[in-house]
Order: C-alpha cells, then sequence, then structure tokens
C-alpha cells in the first residue's frame, strides 16, 4: 500500500488566528507538525496543504513539500481531498497542522488496521485515548467519543459522553484525536456528502461519516501531545518541548 501523510493548514483559525505559524520554541507550529511526521518514517510522502502563502512559504523555504489550496474550504478533509485527485495513493492519513508532537507508534497502529482480510472492509479510522482528568471531559474543546465492542465510532461530541448519570458505573471517556487515515476513495466520497446536521450542530466534521451511515474504526493510544487550538494550549505545548 502506498501511504501519504497530507497537512492540511489554513492561517484563519476562528479560536486562534494565525496558530499555524505562531512559534513553538524556535519554529512554528505547522513547521515542527511536519518535521515530526516525516520524522516517523512510515510514510511514502508528506505534504502541507495550505490556502496561505505564509504557510506555503514557511515549509518550501525549510526544504519541505507544500501545495496551495485551488479552492475555498470548510474543512480540513475538504482541503487535502482537493489535493489527492491526481495522486497515486492507497491510503491517505490527514495529521492536523496544530499536532507538533506527531508519533511513529500511533500512526503505524492506525495504518495496520487497514491490513489483512479484516482491514479490507476498513473505509476510514481515527485515533483517540483515554482522558481522565474532569476538566477536559467536560471541556467542550476536547471532543469525546464514544465506541462499540468492535471500537467502531458511535458519536462524537464536544459534550460529556457517557453522561455519568450512574455514580457507581465506571466508565471510560476517550479524547478524538484529530488525524485521520482513509482509503482514497473513501476520502474523495467525502466531499461530495453535503454537511450534515449532527455535524454543524457539534461542528465535527467525522460526524459526517456516520450519518452516513460509513462506520470509522478507532484506535486507542497513549498520546501524549497536545492538540493546539487556543494560546493556554501554545504555553502547554511550549511546557512538554
Amino acid at each position: 500500500m502506498r501511504k501519504v501523510a497530507l497537512i492540511p493548514a489554513r492561517y484563519g483559525a476562528s479560536r486562534f488566528p494565525g496558530k499555524m505559524m505562531a512559534k513553538l520554541g524556535d519554529k512554528s507550529v505547522i513547521l515542527r507538525t511536519y518535521e515530526s511526521t516525516v520524522n516517523t518514517g512510515v510514510f511514502d510522502e508528506v505534504m502541507v496543504v495550505t490556502d496561505s502563502e505564509l504557510i506555503y512559504n514557511e515549509i518550501v523555504n525549510n526544504g519541505g513539500k507544500a501545495v496551495m489550496s485551488q479552492k475555498e474550504h470548510e474543512c480540513g478533509t475538504d482541503r487535502i481531498a482537493e489535493a489527492v485527485v491526481g495522486m497515486d495513493v492507497d491510503i491517505v492519513v490527514n495529521v492536523q497542522g496544530d499536532e507538533p508532537f506527531t508519533q511513529k507508534e500511533p500512526l503505524e497502529k492506525l495504518l495496520k488496521v487497514f491490513e489483512g482480510e479484516e482491514g479490507k472492509k476498513v473505509q476510514v479510522a481515527s485515533l483517540m485515548q483515554v482522558l481522565k482528568d474532569p476538566a477536559s471531559i467536560e471541556d467542550p474543546n476536547y471532543v469525546k467519543v464514544a465506541v462499540d465492542k468492535n471500537f467502531n465510532a458511535l458519536f462524537f461530541s464536544r459534550s460529556v459522553i457517557p453522561y455519568p448519570r450512574d455514580k457507581n458505573v465506571q466508565s471510560i471517556y476517550y479524547e478524538h484525536i484529530g488525524i485521520y487515515a482513509f482509503r482514497k476513495q473513501t476520502l474523495l466520497d467525502f466531499t461530495q456528502m453535503a454537511v450534515t446536521p449532527l455535524e454543524a450542530a457539534e461542528k465535527i466534521e467525522c460526524l459526517r461519516y456516520l450519518e452516513n451511515g460509513i462506520p470509522m474504526k478507532m484506535v486507542v493510544t497513549a498520546y501524549m501531545g497536545v492538540e493546539i487550538d487556543t494560546p493556554e494550549d501554545l504555553e502547554k505545548a511550549a511546557k512538554l518541548l
């Protein structure tokens, strides 16, 4: 299988404008994400897909690969789908541009679910980690996911799921990590689907798959990085760095 990582990166994030170019140590967030993804060594190619000349130049001027989007896009998945149309690829991994601590092991586990006879049934997969901090569980910036016994996603929400009505039940809370892997055609099909009601309400794009009846395989990882959504997250990342 030919495996490619595409990193969608827009400059104008609503909660933290310009976060991709924010400095994390001596490098920008987007450059650290690109370099950490390349350094995993699990991809045949890694590329940033952006609507910003500033981000494009940041990657290219540091020896990386980047491409400019030709259209306006509502979400990162639509952005990478445009770039992948003419590419010779089997599995496309969407690595979020605000994930500067991207690691090898979680990506290997994610790609492995596409292998073998059972893997042929998987069209799209993503990562999750156990969430234990009560404040994070209640924080809408942390997207939670509930899964079935086969680790297929049942629902994604910014609310607390499952809701702990029975305090005697030990519920497991999973945080969705925004790294996706798609078969190429599944990714292209996504762009032909209209935005769905739950997706629009929660502002979680992968709900579009579930609302269209497409299973999403979830992979548990012990990921210890920081997804940078706010200036406070950048401070956490600086401490981790």
